[in-house]
């Protein structure tokens, strides 16, 4: 279950001296990571709105509660539903761990990729640790419970970070396939070629094969299943060869790509009804979130429970396993977001929200306040396109940005906070 960490700063804002958010805002801080993120081949060879990001959280500092709570700084006693400036984000740390994933076409081949780096420089763990590091380190990485195994990972001058991309593809004519830039990389191992590793293919979730069938039950260990987390057991080593100084120094540190985006391409079925309800023609449906009829006892809309949290019904003092096996709704929006609008990076304690794109394009943040246990605590970016909604989860850090230069409509509903 979530817990609370602790080692997070909250900021006191003095009465009458609101934030300034236009100066040093997170949001924009996490984005500008993501623009000069790289890919190991030519830009053309993915699938831009496919990328998904992950940023390890080293530390958060929240913004404390308005007047006249404004010495109320432990979050297990902001319990002021209407004041939102505690739950805002002011700045955060990164981990010295990143990771991206996505798809990849070269000649007949369209699969998935997974980018794994690690922070270059003395300000490392793993540098710390082992005095100074090559022009090489090595990581044992386990995709979706695979067997781990070793990878060397080489420094990339262009980006400072020593970083490693696995294709899902074999490595038998490759080459040829590649321009300068993907060739260069496959020479000197920034690019690999690890079926082995990251597995799939993206004709596994053709829709003429999935007719009624549960999403979740196909290829289940897809390194891009798109209802399915995706997790990365993995531990970074001072050698190329796994030996010396480790980070972490034993056992493996968990990623883990969960954020919950449902669509036009991310269901849990689909299928048609020939006269819908005792209408006429034929209804094609997609179930994208559900603890009804056949997916009674899901859990997907379910929500844990602590303690300091405010339940639906505004009670604190639960029990350890205690939950909402329901997703309670109090509040219904729709937004609309000017260019380079965006709704910043803030958390909840206590409820959940949808947030669904009806016109229009983001860039959807979900990461992780409290620790979920399921991952270390990470910010995670993917797109949101029209048609395709973003469920968070009470305890999840939050934020939407619309980058083009037209407006995006959004329909945002929840509860309960």
């Amino acid at each position: 279950m979530p817990k609370i960490v602790h080692t997070d700063s909250v900021f006191r804002v003095d009465p009458g001296k609101p934030p300034d958010y236009a100066a040093d805002n997170p949001l924009l801080k996490l984005l500008g990571l993501v623009e000069r993120s790289r890919t190991a081949a030519e830009r053309e060879l993915y699938d831009p709105a496919s990328l998904q990001y992950l940023f390890p959280l080293r530390s958060l500092e929240l913004y404390g509660p308005a007047a006249p709570n404004q010495d109320q700084l432990d979050p297990e006693h902001q319990d002021d539903k209407t004041d939102f400036q505690k739950q805002n984000v002011r700045d955060f740390r990164l981990g010295d761990t990143r990771a991206v994933r996505g798809w990849a076409s070269v000649g007949d081949w369209r699969g998935p990729f997974l980018q794994l780096s690690y922070r270059g420089g003395p300000d490392s763990a793993l540098w710390r640790e082992a005095g100074q590091l090559g022009d090489a380190i090595g990581c044992v990485v386990s995709v979706q419970g695979s067997t781990p195994l070793p990878v060397r990972v080489p420094y990339d001058e262009e980006t400072d970070f020593y970083t490693v991309e696995l294709w899902g593809r074999v490595g038998d004519g490759l080459r040829d396939l590649l321009g300068e830039r993907g060739r260069a990389a496959l020479d000197s191992g920034l690019l690999q070629p690890r079926p082995d590793i990251v597995t799939g293919l993206a004709q596994d979730f053709a829709r003429d094969r999935m007719s009624d069938q549960d999403l979740r039950q196909i290829s289940p260990r897809h390194a891009l299943h798109p209802v399915l987390p995706c997790y990365i057991d993995l531990r970074w080593t001072a050698s190329p060869d796994g030996a010396g100084s480790a980070d972490p120094p034993s056992g493996s540190v968990r990623l883990g790509f969960e954020m919950r985006l449902r669509g036009w391409e991310n269901y849990l079925s689909v299928g048609t009804s020939g006269n819908p309800h005792g209408g006429v023609g034929f209804l094609e449906y997609r179930t994208l979130f559900s603890d009804y009829g056949r997916w009674a006892g899901s859990g997907e809309l379910r929500r844990a429970l602590e303690p300091y949290n405010l339940d639906a019904y505004g009670n604190k003092g639960h029990s350890s396993g205690d939950g909402e096996p329901f997703f309670a709704v109090n509040y219904m929006d729709l937004h609309v977001l000017d260019p380079a609008c965006g709704i910043g990076l803030h958390r909840h304690r206590d409820n959940q929200e949808v947030f669904l794109m009806l016109e229009g394009d983001g860039l959807m943040v979900i990461g992780d306040w409290a620790d979920s246990g399921t991952r270390v605590r990470s910010f995670e970016i993917r797109r949101l396109p029209a048609g395709h909604l973003a469920f968070l989860k009470g305890g999840n850090l939050h934020g939407l940005m619309n980058p083009a230069d037209q407006r995006a409509s959004l329909f945002m509903f929840g509860g309960y906070d």
